[in-house]
């Protein structure tokens, strides 16, 4: 990356000026327990609908008004800001207030005397906190730490989504701003038109992805060991607890309340990589999509829905650097800009015409009026080609990557984003690799295990043999 996007702040008087404010992210929960509290004082049912009221009205407002943060941490402080607990220990918190909100609002669904309409607006409330819950859960399921990753699974378990963990991690990173991500949606496609495609799109692949690590083993996939299924068992559980403590009749508010937390998620994955497309290069004989770089996410540095999902506006740097922290993570001026932030995005996307006059000349603009560049929706490519024939360039020829690397010697060969290395002598069980696999052998479609990011094609030979 480029050091120039990184402000010249020195290092000993720089502080984190949001410290203390990503307490409001923990804090979300809190909104189910002021709706409980406020109608108990004022009757008012008003107060049931205040996940839609706060996360899609109130935060775009304070978004405009609060503005944008560009500032990053010093570069040589990224690690020290990385090793501090607090931040953690900030993200481990919001589990058991989502849970503690989640039980006390569904008995309050089963027990009081609510009209169904209102019943159906807690429900959604409900649904809101899960799905800020799921970005809790993509923060965690993003470390390397073995119990992080288990947390993730907890946080996903109340929407049923717990597929999430493998697809983002080792579909999505990988495929990002391409055809075959079903998370990267497409110029000209609308949300909802989006929304069928990415979920079970995002089903399959998790169930592929999940499938091939364990055939490698020689197993099949149908054991508690496959990490799509340990984690559906958790929702399993935890709603059968759920049924048998408050009846039969919470299960619709159950399914409300986790459609409305896949579709918060979704609208965010929408308009993360809208139009965004690596360009194919050359890579030895065959062809391969380009890196990820800053390029290929849309960013927004507002304040309130950055500390509100954990600096997830600051895409690019994440999907470059997948497994640092989120109070680490880095502005790029080389990344496209959203003209406002997620919540109000989100807003925008759910009206296709608004959002089309907003964002399809952002995406133009982005490729320099070349549109054949763009990741187009296929039903629509004729159309928008023509909408913007008179401003498209030709497409520029494949690039030259060098990819002579001789792997056939190699006894180990890393990860050039998260440092996972992988040693011949020791193989990987998990990914069903014995001891003694040259790296040779490995699959060409297979991704690191530890950031999902980097595929084979992408590793380089450990620096240590270098020396040898």
């Amino acid at each position: 990356m480029s050091s120039g996007t990184i402000p010249p702040f020195s290092t000993q008087h720089w502080r984190d000026t949001k410290r203390y404010l990503w307490l409001v992210a923990i804090a979300m929960p809190a909104l189910l327990f002021i709706a409980i509290g406020m109608y108990s004082l004022t009757s008012w049912t008003a107060w049931f609908w205040i996940g839609p009221i706060f996360i899609l009205g109130i935060v775009p407002i304070i978004d405009l008004i609060s503005g944008r943060d560009v500032r990053n941490p010093p570069t040589d402080l990224i690690a020290q800001l990385e090793a501090d607990r607090y931040y953690r220990i900030l993200t481990y918190a919001y589990l058991p207030l989502q849970y503690t909100g989640f039980a006390a609002s569904l008995f309050v669904i089963a027990n009081w005397d609510l009209s169904i309409i209102t019943k159906v607006g807690f429900a959604i409330s409900i649904g809101m906190i899960g799905g800020i819950g799921i970005n809790t859960a993509h923060e965690l399921g993003h470390k390397k730490e073995k119990y992080e990753r288990w947390l993730s699974k907890i946080a996903l378990a109340q929407s049923f989504y717990g597929h999430f963990f493998i697809e983002h991690n080792r579909g999505h990173h990988v495929r990002v701003a391409t055809p075959e991500d079903p998370a990267s949606s497409r110029m000209g496609e609308n949300f909802y038109r989006f929304w069928p495609r990415t979920v079970f799109g995002s089903l399959k692949s998790s169930w592929a992805l999940e499938s091939n690590r364990i055939a490698r083993r020689k197993k099949h996939p149908f054991r508690i060991g496959n990490d799509n299924i340990n984690a559906w068992l958790m929702s399993v559980v935890l709603w059968a607890v759920m049924l048998l403590w408050l009846g039969i009749g919470i299960l619709p508010y159950l399914i409300i309340q986790m459609l409305i937390a896949i579709t918060l998620l979704e609208a965010v994955n929408y308009l993360e990589h809208y139009g965004m497309l690596r360009q194919k290069v050359k890579s030895g004989d065959r062809e391969r999509y380009e890196r990820v770089d800053p390029s290929h996410s849309w960013n927004s540095d507002n304040i309130a829905t950055n500390v509100l999902l954990y600096h997830l506006q600051r895409h690019s740097d994440h999907h470059s650097q997948p497994t640092r922290r989120y109070q680490a993570l880095l502005s790029y001026h080389e990344s496209p800009v959203l003209p406002t932030g997620y919540a109000g995005m989100i807003l925008l996307a759910l009206f296709p015409p608004a959002w089309s006059r907003v964002m399809d000349p952002r995406v133009l603009s982005h490729f320099q009026g070349d549109i054949t560049r763009a990741n187009l929706q296929p039903s629509r490519q004729e159309k928008i080609l023509a909408k913007y024939a008179s401003e498209t360039k030709s497409r520029e020829k494949f690039a030259e990557e060098d990819t002579t690397s001789l792997t056939q010697s190699w006894q180990s060969a890393q990860c050039p984003g998260c440092n996972y290395t992988y040693r011949v002598e020791h193989g990987d069980r998990r990914e069903g690799f014995t001891p003694g696999t040259p790296f040779s052998h490995i699959p060409d479609a297979w991704n690191c295990p530890d950031c999902g990011v980097y595929q084979k094609s992408d590793f380089v030979q450990f620096k240590q043999e270098k020396t040898r």
